[in-house]
């Protein structure tokens, strides 16, 4: 565990010189993520009786116990690894990959988010400049053709860069309804965690949609993260089902949880009014 001192965290838009960082990132914090879901979904009733059914129809055909147990297991599990969207479940959306990583660093390059702490304490935030790197002819060359509707599509991503070291990260997804935002991945680096640096990234991120005119924001947890739904309980968020007047908001009604095989849910929907 590495202390952080939070006065010194910058919050800003993600460049593209943070891309390979920001993957780096998501991939240590969101590891296993995807094998828990998988775990979730083998365990629903419904599945565990479809397996059963398969497993007596093989058991006349290969006259093994264990093979019969076996096989639709392992290929139902290749089927869902195959099937199932990477971001699914993690993200909270089936958008592509690309989407985020690659083209939502083309937004606003200098934009910054506050940081409460820096007003605390009276200090500055100091910010290494990032060191050159050497780009290949490949990507210069690069002839992706990347549209408007493609970049507003992408939404946001934030990152917290702490003397040039990108300690965590927030993805906003793209407005799609007046009002309503959506955080739809929140990452912190393994050495960072338990510092407050979540709760700063998420509390800067809602106090910006704030002023934005947001008045509802949204959070799509991985149905598995135990983690995940007590740090935005904390945070005052509530989980979308769990109180009586929810069935008279219309507009909660346009936000449901991802689903993947045979209907089962991915991810648990939180929300918080600003």
């Amino acid at each position: 565990m590495v202390r952080l001192e939070l006065d010194q965290v910058v919050m800003r838009r993600m460049k593209e010189d943070d891309i390979e960082m920001v993957k780096a990132l998501i991939k240590e914090g969101c590891e296993g993520t995807e094998n828990r879901i998988i775990l979730h979904i083998l365990t629903r009733p419904l599945c565990l009786f479809i397996l059963a059914v398969f497993s007596s129809i093989l058991r006349c055909l290969v006259h093994s116990f264990i093979l019969a147990l076996a096989i639709p297991v392992f290929l139902l599990i290749v089927y869902l690894k195959i099937t199932m969207p990477r971001s699914t479940g993690v993200l909270g959306s089936s958008r592509p990959y690309w989407d985020y990583i690659g083209s939502c660093y083309r937004g606003t390059r200098d934009e910054t988010l506050q940081n409460p702490y820096c007003r605390i304490s009276g200090k500055a935030p100091v910010k290494k400049k990032p060191s050159h790197r050497i780009v290949s002819k490949d990507k210069e060359m690069s002839t992706e053709k990347i549209t408007p509707d493609r970049e507003q599509a992408a939404g946001q991503v934030w990152v917290a860069d702490c003397e040039g070291e990108i300690v965590g990260c927030i993805f906003r997804e793209s407005e799609t309804r007046p009002g309503i935002r959506r955080i739809c991945r929140l990452v912190t680096g393994c050495w960072y965690r338990r510092e407050g640096l979540g709760r700063l990234l998420a509390q800067s991120l809602e106090q910006r949609e704030k002023e934005g005119g947001a008045h509802r924001i949204y959070a799509h947890i991985p149905y598995p993260s135990k983690v995940g739904e007590v740090f935005f309980k904390k945070l005052g968020y509530q989980q979308m089902g769990e109180r009586t007047d929810e069935d008279n908001d219309e507009e909660m009604k346009l936000e449901t949880p991802e689903r993947g095989f045979l209907g089962h849910p991915l991810t648990k929907v939180f929300y918080k009014d600003l």
